[in-house]
């Protein structure tokens, strides 16, 4: 009969048995990154993944762990000890150590050369498999103000704050985080209804006044901020973009008033706030159109970096279940050999490989575009694909975290025990983050319209298809292709408010068949990969 001592024992042997480095572990995974980065390119970037796949499996995992302890989460301490006001915001010493590693491997440096995005999102990737840990928002954010810097901002503007953007020592004072604060209270996604203003100064700066209702890494050293200039048009035409420093020279707050931290749900270990901005000094990026700068460049990132934080943390869920249902017996018997926990596995498996297979192949197309080797084509595609790509991410992370709580049974939601109800408070985050699902869905159908965005994911399509080795996975996707046209024309063709209520349902399809597509690609090199075989069998219900 079976005793405590060896329930604790299998319990233990699961624990082992997990990866001790997220990278080494994780073929599938390579198999992505040497289809993108060719193999001599992976080759030489192998050595700096799999150091930080270890850190992130050993290390910088137990260091998130107690981040987000309750009572290691930050406090907001408005006023030293004398009664000056300094706004800082303060962490647990833990938090300090996860910025350095994760900094020192160049996360934020190498955006000084181009066509960096799919090895930079690979070291994200690697580090979202322990949840948003603090950090990874702050990588988004800073990632999007280091483009937008790079392409939009004046030369004296891109001159001042760049550099510190790009430094790997993150503990020292020339270094610089960003964080970007679009949302207020009265607007939401209703973005054209912020207040806001920016008033310029006689020395090229400008003041900003208002509020700011949703401002994720309050404690950034520069904010990108939307605020509407002085006589400029109502609406989102007349919003521009400036560059904030959390403080002055001196180190005093730069008219910067936190008003609250928020006390969220998850990502709670990374500091959210509501502030008062008065007389604010800020710099110029784009005064006028700020508001499209910011969208095309700095949303999009971060709509790029959320599909990461979503689908790493699948594959989290998938190491986490699988070694455990391996391990956990009952009934004489370790569960992964009852036929509906088996099914449960199959199918974490299937919706990691493809929303990880999907979103590289995203990342490898903001890579073309960016080195000049894009269509305008290509172009289309991305716009239509990152907006799809996040919602769809999100929500099948949520899922399948859901899939790998119920493979742990009541053990599955208990927080020391595993890091599962971790990862489904941030996937819930992750899903309101950067546009809702239904703003994201209206937009796809906007641009559907408006730039007729599915010629070219249906041209991308037939090019993938007709690459692709013969194979019953090819020829049910070519079936599926020829349906997606369909199920697009009859949306187009109907009422403004019937195309509305009905384009979720077509950008659920569309997903599944980009993510479909992605793997499909991965057979050039290897046999098919086995979420493939499932996305198709499945997706009759997308």
């Amino acid at each position: 009969m079976k005793t405590h001592d060896d329930a604790r024992a299998d319990l233990a042997a699961w624990r082992e048995a997990k990866p001790s480095n997220f990278y080494d572990a994780d073929p599938f995974f390579q198999r992505v990154l040497a289809h993108h980065l060719g193999a001599d390119r992976l080759a030489a970037e192998a050595p700096g993944l799999s150091a930080f796949g270890a850190e992130c499996a050993g290390l910088l995992d137990a260091l998130v762990c107690e981040t987000n302890r309750d009572e290691h989460l930050p406090v907001l301490r408005r006023f030293d000890g004398i009664g000056r006001r300094t706004e800082e915001v303060v962490f647990h010493p833990a938090y300090d150590v996860i910025g350095e590693r994760v900094y020192r491997t160049g996360v934020m440096a190498r955006y000084a050369t181009p066509g960096q995005e799919t090895v930079q999102l690979a070291y994200a990737w690697l580090f979202s498999q322990n949840g948003e840990g603090g950090h990874l928002c702050p990588l988004a954010c800073t990632a999007g103000l280091i483009k937008i810097l790079q392409r939009r901002a004046p030369a004296a503007v891109r001159d001042r704050f760049l550099p510190g953007l790009l430094r790997t020592d993150r503990g020292h004072p020339d270094h610089y985080h960003g964080a970007q604060f679009l949302t207020e209270i009265q607007g939401g996604s209703d973005v054209g209804a912020n207040a806001c203003v920016a008033t310029p100064a006689a020395d090229g700066t400008w003041r900003i006044n208002g509020e700011k209702w949703f401002c994720s890494v309050i404690d950034a050293d520069l904010y990108l901020m939307t605020a509407r200039p002085d006589g400029a048009p109502a609406g989102t035409p007349g919003l521009g973009a400036f560059v904030v420093p959390r403080r002055l020279p001196d180190g005093q707050p730069n008219g910067v008033f936190v008003r609250r931290l928020k006390y969220k749900l998850g990502t709670r270990s990374m500091a959210s706030g509501e502030a008062d901005f008065h007389d604010a000094v800020a710099w110029p990026v784009a005064a006028e159109g700020g508001f499209k700068a910011v969208v095309e460049i700095v949303l999009n990132t971060s709509r790029l970096y959320n599909a990461i934080a979503s689908t790493g943390s699948m594959r989290r869920v998938q190491h986490e279940a699988t070694a455990y249902a391996a391990h956990r017996r009952a009934f004489g018997q370790p569960i992964d050999r009852f036929p509906l926990v088996a099914r449960t596995l199959a199918r974490i498996e299937a919706e990691t490989q493809g929303g990880t297979a999907g979103t590289f192949a995203l990342a490898a197309l903001a890579d073309r575009i960016e080195l000049g080797q894009g269509s305008r084509a290509d172009e289309a595609l991305f716009r239509l694909v990152v907006n799809m790509n996040k919602y769809w991410t999100s929500i099948r992370s949520t899922a399948v975290i859901h899939d790998g709580i119920e493979v742990l049974g009541g053990n599955g939601a208990i927080e020391d025990f595993s890091v599962l109800p971790r990862l489904y408070r941030d996937a819930i985050v992750c899903e309101s983050w950067e546009g809702t699902h239904n703003v994201l869905c209206a937009q796809v159908l906007k641009d559907l319209h408006r730039y007729r965005l599915h010629e070219a994911f249906f041209a991308h399509a037939a090019a993938r298809l007709a690459a692709a080795p013969p194979s019953a996975e090819r020829q049910a996707l070519a079936a599926r292709v020829e349906v997606d046209q369909g199920q697009v024309a009859r949306l187009l063709g109907l009422p403004a408010e019937e195309a509305a209520w009905e384009v979720r349902g077509v950008v659920d399809r569309l997903s599944v068949t980009w993510q479909a597509l992605a793997l499909l690609d991965l057979a050039h090199e290897d046999p098919i990969p086995p979420g493939l075989p499932w996305l198709l069998d499945t997706a009759r219900h997308f």
